[in-house]
């Protein structure tokens, strides 16, 4: 006598939930997702710090340049800086590897695709000039 056909598919079907199950269990779960971005307030201020994953960092092709002295100023490319609906100059500077903190500049005088300003981060800074308007768009849910 031969295996009913209902009886082959059952036993199929627990062979196939068994698998499913024992690849779901808790050990085997794979970790969770590395968030791409992290926002934190900076107290006292409305400016927040950013800091990407190194991956995230790397899809953006975030890169710095230094502030350079400029006469009685500063310059930067005229890539680094972001202008806010109000109409005000940013910059984001980069205090250490991966994190991103915007800072103003001014009075701000472009030429030559440079920015020339008198008041902002110190000659010497990073700041970024390729990932600007991500940086921007992550710093106020832009995109989201």
């Amino acid at each position: 006598m031969g295996r009913s056909p209902h009886l082959t598919t059952i036993a199929s079907l627990a062979l196939v939930s068994a698998v499913a199950l024992g690849a779901c269990s808790a050990t085997d779960a794979a970790p969770p997702a590395e968030e791409p971005v992290t926002v934190e307030e900076i107290a006292g201020t409305e400016i927040q710090r950013l800091t990407l994953s190194e991956s995230a960092a790397d899809r953006l092709d975030i890169q710095t340049a230094t502030v350079a002295s400029a006469g009685d100023g500063m310059v930067v490319s005229s890539a680094a800086v972001i202008i806010d609906p109000e109409g005000i100059y940013w910059v984001y500077t980069s205090p250490e590897p991966f994190v991103y903190i915007r800072e103003e500049i001014r009075p701000v005088h472009e030429a030559g695709g440079e920015a020339f300003f008198e008041v902002g981060p110190a000659i010497g800074t990073a700041v970024v000039t390729v990932g600007v308007p991500e940086l921007y768009g992550a710093e106020f849910g832009i995109g989201k």
